[in-house]
């Protein structure tokens, strides 16, 4: 694992979940991949050189461990406490916040339009 650089909000919290995961995305598949390559948990680490996805280093960020909680607005999610977050890299974490807002507008109930109600 490669040296660490906090973002500088929220620094401890950071450290401490990213410390948690050893420094590697924690996603077990909430982004729609397998990860079987990497024994079912993303095998991107922090500072480390992603080959894919347009290249670069890998910059882990602490966001809600549930899918679901990806969709609290930002005061609710800075709010939760460490063990309910997770180190994602950001293109797992990308897929599963796409997979988590199709879900909810799946899950939604459909309203009809009320402008063209006669």
């Amino acid at each position: 694992m490669r040296a660490r650089i906090p973002p500088l909000p929220g620094a401890d919290m950071w450290q401490a979940v990213v410390h948690a995961a050893a420094g590697r995305c924690q996603c077990r598949g909430a982004c729609g991949k397998s990860h079987a390559k990497s024994g079912d948990r993303c095998g991107r680490e922090h500072g480390g050189y992603q080959q894919h996805h347009g290249g670069g280093t890998v910059r882990l960020l602490a966001a809600p461990a549930d899918p679901a909680n990806l969709l609290l607005p930002p005061h609710r999610a800075a709010a939760l406490p460490k063990h309910a977050l997770a180190a994602w890299c950001p293109t797992c974490h990308d897929a599963a916040l796409t997979a988590a807002r199709k879900a909810a507008r799946a899950a939604a109930p459909a309203e009809p339009d009320a402008l063209f109600d006669l």
